[in-house]
């Protein structure tokens, strides 16, 4: 962005897109809330919204979203989604731009957050404590329940956002999921989305946020050993879809 042109930008950043995307979120949040409440259970239904949200939350920062290999999703199959996390605005990317229906493998830290930690726990997105290792299992187990009928699962196998853009390593413990139930992986490569807003940035940049969708793999085999080596051909799958320096 032109130098000129960014203190008008920093305006609109902090008194219009923060605003209006505090505005926009709690109005989706209480409608999931409600909805559910009233006994509407239908998933595609209830997902009307938060796409809509994350879309336009996506267009009100100038960010447009480019998917690559949407051709790799076959229709009703259940997917493990696994993606490198760069920024905030990866879970309204893929949340506006996924294909499928699905729920987050969420961090619980997320569960306190006004109206969105209940919100997400209405709509079955599933919570896991990793502090807790009897829990965090129970919650993959969770997990398992919903994969059925083309509903997929996304995880973030890094654990949390990158401090650098580049890709950390991939916990195994998602991929259990895959394993158990001999479900395909799908890996996920978003670039760009560091540059929108790095990790504790205080600044949203407009641009391009790609998607790419890898061809799936299916798990070898459900030994401990067979899940380590489904997370590294996944995380090599991943950062393959990204530029020399973000790997």
């Amino acid at each position: 962005m032109k130098f000129i042109l960014l203190p008008f930008w920093r305006l609109y950043v902090w008194f219009v897109w923060f605003p209006l995307g505090i505005l926009l979120t709690a109005i989706t949040a209480i409608g999931c809330i409600v909805g559910t409440t009233t006994g509407i259970r239908n998933i595609n239904f209830l997902s009307w919204g938060p796409r809509w949200w994350s879309r336009a939350m996506l267009a009100l920062a100038f960010i447009r979203v480019k998917c690559v290999g949407l051709e790799n999703f076959q229709p009703q199959q259940s997917y493990v989604i696994t993606s490198n996390h760069q920024s905030a605005f990866d879970i309204w990317a893929l949340y506006g731009y996924l294909p499928v229906t699905f729920s987050f493998i969420m961090k619980m830290e997320l569960r306190k957050l006004p109206l969105v930690g209940k919100a997400c726990e209405k709509l079955g997105h599933i919570y896991i404590d990793r502090s807790n290792p009897i829990k965090a299992t129970e919650s993959l187990r969770s997990a398992e329940k919903v994969l059925q009928g083309g509903h997929s699962v996304v995880i973030f196998p890094e654990g949390t956002r990158s401090k650098t853009g580049k890709v950390g390593a991939f916990k195994r413990g998602g991929f259990a999921v895959s394993t158990d139930l001999n479900l395909p992986v799908l890996p996920v490569t978003i670039s760009g989305s560091f540059e929108r807003m790095a990790m504790n940035g205080k600044s949203v940049n407009p641009g391009v946020i790609t998607l790419t969708f890898h061809p799936s793999i299916m798990p070898a085999g459900k030994t401990e050993q067979d899940m380590k080596e489904l997370a590294k051909r996944t995380r090599d799958i991943v950062i393959s879809g990204l530029p020399q320096d973000k790997q």
